[in-house]
């Protein structure tokens, strides 16, 4: 998978494996056009916190980080307010937050997605002034991992308020320049209807990046369609 990766130009490509894997697949990416992230890291950059890995240990070792997952947040009790903590810490020590939203089913049944969604991005983005890099991903609860992906059009169009949402905090430019992606059951077979999108940037790849025919096509499609956009 790796060569199949490294050939494939126009689009930016992370892969976010377990902790344990970060020192030996960062060896194994070097020289090559693949970057590297974690898929969480603890709100304080050091103390007494047994078991939990800081951010100053991820900063030799990969550029991204992903946070906010609704695993996390569901398993875990992440709360926006700890989310907010790690997006600002992770930005503090130079990493590049990949920030995970989406609504869950009952609040998508309710009518609630706009409503969840706002709060979501606002909360965790609350107090940080100035707003460096930073990648936002669009992943309803109810999609992810279940086989059942949103549509593209309503991907889009919540996307679409995530990025006018970042506008008013930050500016048009700032959002308009932001990559905000869609995740929830990509699959090769759906891939190419989320990036005609106009809105969507990309995918954060589950279950199909662990198959890694599947992913590279995946990255192929997103390559293809991103040149003629």
């Amino acid at each position: 998978m790796q060569e199949g990766l490294d050939r494939i130009e126009g689009v930016e490509k992370v892969l976010c494996p377990p902790f344990i894997s970060l020192a030996m697949i960062a060896e194994l990416l070097r020289g090559t056009s693949i970057k590297l992230g974690a898929q969480n890291m603890h709100f304080e950059e050091k103390g007494a916190y047994t078991g939990e890995v800081s951010p100053l240990m991820l900063v030799d070792l990969c550029q991204f980080v992903i946070l906010g997952h609704s695993e996390r947040r569901q398993y875990f009790g992440e709360t926006d307010q700890i989310v907010n903590s790690k997006v600002q810490t992770a930005l503090n020590v130079g990493l590049i937050p990949i920030l995970c939203l989406g609504e869950r089913l009952e609040e998508k049944e309710a009518g609630r997605t706009e409503e969840v969604v706002i709060r979501q991005v606002k909360g965790a983005l609350d107090g940080i002034n100035s707003l460096r890099e930073l990648v936002i991903a669009y992943e309803p609860v109810w999609a992810i991992g279940t086989g059942r992906a949103a549509t593209p059009v309503e991907s889009n169009a919540t996307i679409g308020l995530l990025r006018r949402t970042v506008a008013e905090l930050y500016g048009a430019q700032l959002a308009q320049g932001m990559r905000i992606l869609y995740g929830g059951s990509v699959t090769a077979s759906n891939m190419s209807g989320f990036m005609e999108q106009a809105e969507i940037d990309g995918a954060l790849v589950g279950g199909a990046s662990l198959k890694a025919q599947e992913f590279v096509d995946i990255v192929e499609q997103s390559a293809a369609i991103k040149k003629g956009k």
